[in-house]
């Protein structure tokens, strides 16, 4: 079984026996697609909900709006269908809550709405997710059957 290893702002696609795993989730997301006829699948770790906050958009992995589409583009390469693609989506943690003035929207979640509204704006659904909170999360995403592993500390293991 090979493993790849998604840091952030990067991402890996994948077919067959592979596993992407990413670890560390705190206010980023992995956006995870899969398309279970051709066991392909792909993981964005995103950074940042908008390249508007960034000085470099060179890496489209970074951000909602660009990483869905690159991870699409690679994946119609290993032989998916973006017709049949489904997400799930992990990370967006508050994670430093406390120290935030109430009201203000957090990172996590913005990067959360961003990648909703990337999806979407793909006409990709969501179909499971697991998010929020204030703990970190590590993921397994296992490519041939689409199925995630998810770890958080003091938690157990989360399968979606």
């Amino acid at each position: 079984m090979k493993e790849v290893i998604v840091k952030v702002a990067d991402w890996a696609a994948e077919r067959g026996d592979g596993v992407l795993v990413t670890l560390g989730l705190g206010s980023c997301v992995a956006i995870m697609l899969h398309d279970a006829q051709t066991n392909a699948g792909a993981m964005a770790h995103v950074l940042l909900p908008s390249i508007s906050l960034a000085r470099d958009i060179t890496n489209r992995a970074k951000f909602p709006e660009t990483a869905v589409p690159l991870l699409i583009e690679r994946l119609k390469g290993l032989g998916a269908d973006p017709r049949r693609l489904v997400a799930k989506l992990a990370g967006g943690a508050s994670m430093f809550g406390q120290l935030v003035t109430p009201g203000t929207i957090q990172m996590g979640e913005r990067n959360l709405l961003a990648s909703r509204s990337a999806l979407r704006a793909a006409a990709i659904p969501i179909i499971r997710e697991s998010v929020g909170g204030e703990r970190g999360r590590s993921v397994r995403f296992h490519v041939k059957d689409g199925r995630v592993e998810i770890r958080s500390v003091g938690a157990d293991v989360n399968v979606i």
